[in-house]
């Protein structure tokens, strides 16, 4: 199958996905991610407060505000504590947008796991009787992918920031680079979901990177919808965890029509 077709069918199976999950009793498993929301915001807020309290003490007594008694070092603590926690927030915000679709990935993959096993049982009649090691051993695998794919993805950033500060092409590569890293994370992250076919099919991690890559247009079409909730500003990490779902039953359904 040509690579437009491939990645026809990874976004296409996202309408079939909503129909199976729906019509299954699967809509529940969306309790999940609204859990991961709470535990993920409430630990981002004590972490981003913890770290903004501590900077400014170092700061305050390092400079010896702490111990100032004229006015103008009230004014000067107040501005350097308004300075440092927009600051955090600033680089809290694109960090966990950058971080927070694989952060939601390793956070959601016991849970996807069983989906998309139950969505395979769905497709093909299959059964799939639980198994507590055989979970686990799909949780892990899927926290191993994520990191591994998470590094490879920064490791590409990287390269790519090196290549803008070349001389005449930096700023070409400066204007293409975020419409490829774009597709990339789309790649890495369909990547993730479609693996949990090929673990259960047991094949292992090499066989998994060689067959996927075989069929890069469904992996990246998967990815697509995925990478564009997490652009939405505010909300992207948020939403994540809800397509997360979606996203792994619309490839298991890719799995099983391009096996």
């Amino acid at each position: 199958m040509s690579f437009s077709k491939d990645f026809g069918l990874g976004i296409k199976t996202y309408g079939k996905a909503l129909d199976i999950i729906f019509s299954n009793g699967l809509a529940w498993f969306f309790i999940f991610p609204i859990v991961i929301n709470i535990i993920l915001f409430w630990s981002g807020i004590e972490v981003l407060d913890w770290i903004t309290t501590y900077l400014k003490n170092l700061i305050f007594d390092s400079s010896g505000l702490n111990n100032a008694a004229f006015f103008g070092s009230s004014v000067l603590k107040f501005l350097t504590s308004g300075i440092i926690w927009l600051l955090f927030k600033i680089i809290f915000f694109f960090l966990f947008t950058y971080i927070g679709g694989y952060l939601v990935l390793i956070l959601m993959s016991p849970i996807l796991a069983i989906i998309s096993e139950k969505t395979d049982k769905i497709l093909t009649g299959k059964n799939y009787p639980f198994s507590a090691e055989q979970t686990m051993r799909d949780m892990v695998r899927g926290i191993i992918l994520a990191i591994r794919n998470m590094s490879i993805e920064i490791g590409i950033i990287l390269f790519f920031f090196i290549l803008t500060l070349l001389p005449i092409i930096g700023w070409l590569i400066a204007i293409i680079s975020p419409i490829i890293l774009f597709f990339i994370s789309s790649y890495f992250y369909g990547f993730s979901f479609l693996d949990y076919s090929n673990e259960r099919y047991k094949r292992n991690i090499k066989q998994s990177v060689t067959l996927i890559y075989s069929r890069k247009g469904v992996a990246i079409g998967n990815g697509v919808v995925f990478s564009i909730f997490l652009l939405v500003p505010f909300l992207g990490t948020t939403l994540a965890g809800f397509i997360s779902i979606i996203s792994v039953v619309a490839a298991t359904i890719s799995m099983n029509e391009v096996e």
